[in-house]
């Protein structure tokens, strides 16, 4: 049986906008969902980035944190609404920038650089966008897998 992700990469905007008439607003706000960006299934770079079939050993950037308490309702929705979700996580783009995209895995060895294939650079890329505009503590991706 295989692994799907889903998510969104949110973000708390610094705009001055507020959402008055949301109960539910945290100043995080769904900004893409993830199914925009990505729609891949490479186990690899699961393992790799949220430790999630990690078959090749990696140090996971992003592994087990769970929601993150302030999650946008955008977000909690579908996860509370996804039969059998697991292992949700998220990753602030600091730490993804900050990446060592050469630390290696122990088997097959293998860079994180050759772990993550390139159609991730959409997300990348929305991520990196984002942090421009309203800083990079500002810009998250939170995830979650199901099978």
């Amino acid at each position: 049986m295989g692994a799907d992700i889903h998510g969104h990469v949110e973000c708390r905007a610094t705009f001055g906008f507020t959402d008055d008439f949301d109960d539910e607003y945290t100043g995080w706000e769904a900004a893409v969902d993830l199914d925009f960006l990505y729609a891949g299934r490479s186990y690899t770079a699961f393992g790799c980035l949220f430790g999630v079939r990690n078959h090749a050993g990696f140090r996971p950037l992003a592994e087990g944190r769970g929601l993150p308490a302030d999650v946008a309702a955008e977000t909690r929705r579908p996860y509370d609404e996804w039969a059998g979700a697991h292992s949700a996580t998220w990753m602030g783009w600091p730490e993804l920038a900050d990446a060592d995209w050469d630390e290696r895995a122990p088997e097959p060895p293998m860079t994180r650089r050759e772990a993550v294939p390139d159609d991730w650079e959409p997300v990348w890329t929305v991520m990196r966008t984002l942090a421009g505009l309203h800083g990079g503590e500002n810009v998250r991706l939170v995830v979650w897998f199901d099978n």
